[in-house]
């Protein structure tokens, strides 16, 4: 089984490439191949199977092509334009986010009628999609209705991966995250950065801002949450989507000054001690859209795992990931 990950180079996408290394197999199957691709050449990591890192840009179609040379059997579409940048830079989170997943999902229908193997697509989405006139809870079959070009642009291509699933083209499932935290590494322009770095940046005696008020509450889940609900996603029957395969992930709802508590809980009272608290009020713009709290009862009905607490992503984030 060959398995491409694109956006292999960013956080979940390493992540995920790391866990599938390890467990050596997906649905049974072995894996005798992990190809990563990102706008950058992902970095390496250790397989015991054959890895390839490709540098592509998903909006060039002959890059696309090429990921496409031999059968996929499973493709994790992680790579995107993030939320604030595509905000700010309406056409190159349009070329990205809307045009560049086109090119997956047309590349991986052309390997099913040619080829006759029909790859498994998992998504990437956002609750981003949802927002606007939504209901506070946001539960099953609530209307999309994104208030952002990045909420916007998921959207698109979720109606996408349905129909091309609906027409036998390709096997899809989109996974809309919650906001991921902690997440590793350097802040990025995506809107919800903050929600990370004041964690992060101060438990690794830097200082962080946050941009919003401690009652702000957030839908969010930890990474090794989201990486075990991506593999798990690979395993579930096309049948038990029912009509539509797309779906709102497990989370959790904590306001900022819950988690910043629970922070305190595990790690001691010095990391809050870095944080300041001055509005962005673009970020506000955009953040304030979001729905903080859902009901994903498919999602929990098909298997995918919850968190338990943000003290445990805490812990996670202590033993994987701290600099």
């Amino acid at each position: 089984m060959k398995i491409m990950i694109t956006g292999g180079g960013g956080f979940i996408g390493q992540k995920l490439a790391r866990k599938l290394a390890d467990i050596g197999q997906l649905n049974q199957r072995e894996i005798s191949r992990i190809a990563l691709a990102d706008i950058q050449q992902p970095d390496p990591v250790i397989a015991s199977m054959p890895v390839d890192y490709i540098k592509a840009d998903i909006s060039n179609k002959s890059d696309v092509a090429a990921l496409f040379s031999e059968e996929v059997d499973v493709v994790f579409h992680l790579a995107a334009v993030v939320s604030g940048e595509a905000e700010t830079n309406f056409d190159l989170g349009r070329r990205v986010n809307l045009d560049g997943s086109i090119n997956i999902l047309d590349a991986a229908a052309r390997q099913t009628a040619t080829r006759g193997n029909m790859p498994v697509v998992i998504f990437a989405s956002s609750v981003a999609v949802h927002g606007g006139e939504a209901p506070e809870l946001i539960s099953d079959g609530v209307e999309l209705n994104p208030q952002t070009s990045y909420g916007t642009q998921k959207a698109m291509i979720e109606l996408l991966l349905q129909d091309y699933s609906r027409k036998g083209f390709l096997n899809g499932r989109g996974l809309r995250l919650p906001t991921v935290t902690i997440r590793p590494g350097k802040a990025n322009r995506a809107a919800s950065s903050f929600m990370s770095s004041i964690f992060r940046d101060t438990l690794q005696s830097e200082h962080a801002n946050c941009p919003v008020t401690r009652n702000f509450p957030v839908w969010h889940t930890a990474p090794r949450t989201v990486v075990e609900n991506f593999i798990h996603a690979a395993s579930i029957p096309a049948a038990n989507f029912g009509y539509n395969r797309n779906l709102n992930l497990p989370g959790r709802t904590d306001t900022i000054g819950e988690m910043i508590n629970q922070m305190t809980e595990v790690a001691g009272p010095e990391a809050e001690k870095r944080i300041t608290w001055n509005r962005d009020p673009q970020i506000e713009k955009i953040v304030m859209g979001w729905r903080g709290s859902f009901r994903p009862e498919k999602a929990l009905a098909l298997g995918f795992a919850a968190d338990h607490s943000f003290a445990d992503s805490v812990r996670y984030f202590l033993e994987d990931d701290i600099a």
